[in-house]
């Protein structure tokens, strides 16, 4: 049987790990995400991203299906939508408006700023800011602060509420780099930074809990600043026994590993 594709064609929805609309929401599509179909039910479908391969549940009514062609095509022509309060669209058919978040993925722009995902066509309006992934150094903090007082939300990814592996996947999808959606799935690419002295900007710090999961991340702004989502995105000191929470006046969580990833 050939497999079944489909993409996300609303500004954010909700992947849950079981189907049911009180089920815990595990991660967010974003506009222009791509996935296989794995399981269909009444009401849900199963999928598995393409982008991290994240598996969940999302309402069949979230989503337009794809052809194999299609789906290939946006596959090698997309380009993702950088740091701006929101980016306005228009769905051609209905004069509908759509209001796009940072990390949404658009297929190439034909003239006008017009775009189609299967057979729907859209209209990007005003002057779109796309992200760019070729200056990571100098980006990175500027577009990591964009986020800065964000809401936390277990499996947010977008500036109305984010998580602490949410916050760096955008951020660096944003400039360029592929990051799998949790937090221990982060800490296990990149290259070992040995000592917090030598971290720089960019670079991942990663903590971990009592039993020795890591549980949190956060993007080193220099060897002793980090900013993150605890609450809401923030900056905090960082030294050798980890985040001290300004908020709280104590150490909040304990440093495991540093990564690099450029």
């Amino acid at each position: 049987m050939d497999k079944e594709y489909g993409i996300c064609h609303l500004s954010i929805v909700p992947l849950r790990a079981e189907a049911s609309d009180r089920s815990e929401i595990r991660s967010q599509l974003l506009f222009g995400d791509c996935f296989e179909v794995v399981e269909v039910s009444e009401k849900w479908v199963r999928i598995l991203t393409i982008y991290d391969e994240y598996s969940g549940w999302i309402d069949r009514k979230q989503y337009l299906p794809l052809n194999k062609q299609d789906y290939g095509t946006l596959l090698e022509s997309t380009k993702v939508l950088g740091p701006a309060p929101f980016h306005l669209a228009s769905k051609i058919r209905t004069g509908e408006p759509l209001y796009l978040v940072s990390g949404s993925s658009i297929p190439t722009l034909q003239d006008d700023n017009y775009f189609s995902l299967g057979a729907e066509q859209y209209q990007l309006l005003g002057s779109p800011a796309f992200a760019t992934g070729t200056d990571f150094s100098s980006l990175v903090c500027e577009y990591a602060h964009f986020f800065l007082h964000a809401p936390y939300l277990w499996g947010g990814k977008s500036l109305f509420g984010i998580d602490c592996s949410g916050f760096t996947q955008v951020v660096f999808k944003m400039l360029g780099v592929k990051l799998k959606r949790d937090a221990w799935q982060q800490a296990e690419q990149g290259e070992v930074v040995s000592f917090l002295q030598e971290a720089r900007a960019g670079d991942l710090a990663f903590f971990d809990n009592e039993e020795g999961r890591i549980t949190h991340v956060g993007i080193m702004l220099d060897d002793q600043k980090i900013i993150h989502a605890s609450g809401r995105v923030k900056v905090d000191p960082i030294d050798d026994q980890g985040i001290y929470s300004l908020d709280l006046r104590k150490h909040t969580h304990k440093l495991r590993i540093i990564k690099r990833y450029v």
